[in-house]
């Protein structure tokens, strides 16, 4: 059964929609590299999670943007408006969506299923920023979960090892509600809206430090929603199918922040959210990006040009010219250095007090040296 389940994530995350950088792909964002940024504020209580957004400590949290197709401006406007908001305290990350929906449907109630093979709102966590070792959660509308995690991103992935299936957010609360009627076309329905209550004790596992966010510390994220075109036969809501092969049409992928592509897992994409010491409601705080972005955006783009040449040339380039890279000179760092053999490559950048910043072949980012990890990470045997 888990082989089985294995094989329809696999297929179907193939299938559903033109992916671009699946299963040891790569492909490159087609959009300037502009995260969007939130600020998320302490939660003074711990909110009623009834799925309404009811709660008056709600109305304290700023929503997040109107959620935009997943190529940004290169993409169609949704036709149908998401937005999100975030609280935090000591034991939970809290997460509300809003989803205008004219009829809200679901099919999927066993846990872990493909949830986005139904309409659903998603939610994407990497708490170092290193692209590697990140979290999925997936609710559709009946409040079906599909949770897991990311050992990395499926580009990095040749044998399609990359998702745990079996790990689940120990202690997650979620609730939805939908404002209408589910699984009735014959009504208009106004939408749905979901609160989710992620625990650190689980989060905090490929954390910095493998703890909890301190004010002032910034963690990666990114919210989805996977929107399929339906039409009503019989009295039931079913996916509009392609005249020419009868197959369903591909879903709409709108998120917070825009990926440049069709997948969301290039983590190096996501927003950014910023951890206040404020209560929600006492005051706002400005969001400061961090210093560190430069060098690490000019590594990613090295990362692209290599696996690029890779696998058009099937080795690896120490030359620079090979690359086509322009614009690599990051103020305070020396010039790149880049170690090459056929399969392998590392990229990095020094300052002169030799602090420094790598790259490898597979994606992984990490701060240190050639063989110290980045010393805000534990060791293993201290796991």
């Amino acid at each position: 059964m888990r082989l089985l389940t294995l094989l329809l994530i696999s297929c179907s995350f193939l299938a559903v929609g033109a992916v671009e950088g699946a299963y040891g792909q790569m492909a490159v964002p087609r959009i300037p590299f502009a995260p969007r940024a939130y600020v998320c504020y302490r939660a003074s209580h711990k909110p009623s999670l009834d799925g309404t957004l009811r709660d008056p400590l709600w109305a304290q949290a700023p929503w997040t943007e109107e959620f935009t197709d997943i190529l940004g401006p290169l993409g169609a406007k949704p036709w149908f408006k998401t937005r999100a908001k975030m609280l935090w305290d000591d034991d939970y990350l809290y997460v509300a969506a809003q989803l205008e929906e004219d009829h809200v449907w679901a099919t999927l109630t066993e846990r872990d299923s493909v949830i986005y093979m139904d309409n659903d709102f998603e939610v994407f966590i990497d708490p170092d920023g290193d692209t590697h070792h990140y979290y999925e959660l997936e609710i559709n509308a009946l409040g079906t979960v599909w949770d897991l995690f990311l050992i990395k991103p499926y580009r990095d992935d040749r044998q399609g090892q990359s998702a745990v299936t079996a790990w689940d957010i120990r202690g997650l609360k979620s609730a939805v509600h939908v404002d209408g009627t589910l699984n009735d076309p014959s009504t208009k329905d106004r939408g749905w809206t979901v609160e989710l209550a992620l625990p650190w004790s689980v989060l905090k596992e490929c954390a910095p430090g493998r703890r909890a966010p301190r004010a002032g510390e910034q963690w990666r994220m990114n919210f989805s929603r996977v929107e399929y075109r339906v039409d009503v036969k019989d009295g039931r809501t079913e996916k509009r199918r392609d005249p020419a092969t009868g197959k369903p049409l591909p879903e709409e992928n709108w998120v917070w922040s825009p990926q440049g592509l069709v997948n969301m897992h290039y983590p190096e994409m996501w927003g950014y959210v910023q951890f206040s010491g404020r209560e929600a409601g006492s005051g706002q705080e400005a969001f400061v990006p961090r210093d560190e972005e430069r060098v690490k955006w000019a590594l990613r783009r090295i990362y692209y040009a290599e696996r690029m040449f890779r696998d058009k040339q099937g080795s690896f380039t120490a030359d620079w010219a090979q690359l086509g890279l322009s614009g690599l000179d990051v103020s305070g760092y020396k010039a790149p250095v880049l170690k090459v053999t056929d399969s392998l490559f590392e990229a990095s950048y020094k300052t002169e007090g030799g602090d420094s910043w790598h790259i490898m072949q597979d994606g992984l980012l990490w701060r240190g040296s050639e063989d110290r990890p980045d010393p805000d990470k534990p060791n293993a045997q201290d796991w």
